[in-house]
């Protein structure tokens, strides 16, 4: 395409009006839909030489701003001559209707409390599909196949040969960036997961946060430390903690972590003081860093995965999951972003 014929173009553009909408439609279809003029000038770049297409993609650009202004100037234009015929209607001195004002939605408060807390201790956000394949979802996480390790999930598949699972968990976020980055790693991986559960407390499809920390010289009392410093700000301080030794394939040691509060006793219908779990953690299974590619001589690493859900519950003290899914504006209605 000729510098000549956008020069053309633009030449016809300045000298078009419009005097109905029908004229105005007219030339926003010649112009500017997929089928249009336009369109086809940016297919064109292609074709042309390459010490040339910048000059062209200016020429183009500018052409598209002239039909954008030419459109809006007639669109308003024919609206204002419409107008200027009609006798308003309105009555300036009525009051104005209410409009009601939305918020976010519990989980999103939760999520964006956690990704900020972490954030202050230098971790980075890193997401992943949703759909990914067996070796990324146990198999380098030192859950080989036939391992009973993969019953403690239940799945599900996507499709066989190859493998494919909807991700029940965020872990194989963790596994993409230690193949692909060097330590030091500090990362978190907020998702939506997916697991056969489905009760009260459990949904099949829920949200998470794992984090991740290799470098050298990484111990538990670092982990410790950094989910303690995460209970103060998300609990408040004076929330207490403690760690319970427990078992999850691609940690080692394992432990789940509960803290201090409070929990409704249906039975007595009171608030009793005691131990709620709500997260598991544990330092990084050696295999798994190889399986990873990462010396496990040279570098330790931890790992813990946190429920948002749970944490929502544990904070507002609900008892039921399935109110987060139901759309039901009264419960909604409750929670405000803390500023």
């Amino acid at each position: 395409m000729s510098n000549q014929t956008i020069n053309a173009y633009k030449d016809e553009i300045v000298q078009w009006k419009a005097s109905n909408v029908k004229e105005i439609e007219e030339f926003r279809l010649k112009w500017l839909s997929k089928k249009g003029i336009l369109t086809d000038l940016f297919a064109d770049i292609k074709n042309i030489a390459p010490e040339e297409r910048k000059n062209y993609g200016l020429e183009i650009n500018a052409l598209k701003q002239l039909i954008e202004e030419k459109f809006e100037e007639a669109s308003a234009a024919l609206e204002n001559s419409a107008e200027s015929g009609k006798k308003s209607d309105l009555d300036l001195s009525l009051e104005g209707m209410p409009m009601a004002i939305g918020s976010k939605h519990p989980l999103t408060i939760v999520r964006d409390k956690m990704v900020d807390i972490f954030a202050r201790l230098g971790f980075v956000i890193s997401e992943g599909p949703e759909i990914v394949d067996d070796w990324h979802n146990f198999t380098a996480l030192n859950m080989p196949e036939d391992h009973p390790a993969r019953d403690m999930q239940d799945t599900f598949f996507v499709s066989k040969n190859p493998d494919l699972v909807l991700r029940t968990h965020t872990s194989s976020v963790q596994v993409q960036v230690m193949q692909s980055q060097e330590p030091p790693i500090r990362t978190i991986s907020p998702g939506r997961v997916f697991r056969k559960d489905s009760d009260a407390t459990h949904s099949p499809v829920f949200h998470q946060v794992e984090g991740l920390y290799v470098d050298e010289g990484v111990s538990f009392a670092d982990l410790k430390q950094t989910l303690f410093y995460f209970v103060q700000e998300m609990f408040g301080e004076g929330t207490k903690i403690r760690f319970r030794p427990s078992y999850f394939p691609f940690t080692e040691p394992s432990a789940e972590m509960d803290i201090s509060g409070l929990r409704y006793n249906q039975e007595t219908g009171k608030q009793e003081e005691t131990w709620i779990e709500v997260l598991g953690c544990g330092m990084v299974d050696p295999a798994v860093l190889e399986n990873c590619g990462i010396d496990s001589e040279k570098y330790r690493g931890f790992a813990f995965g946190i429920g948002i859900e749970r944490m929502a519950m544990v904070k507002y003290n609900i008892q039921d999951i399935r109110l987060f899914y139901e759309n039901d504006l009264r419960f909604l209605r409750q929670f405000k972003a803390e500023v």
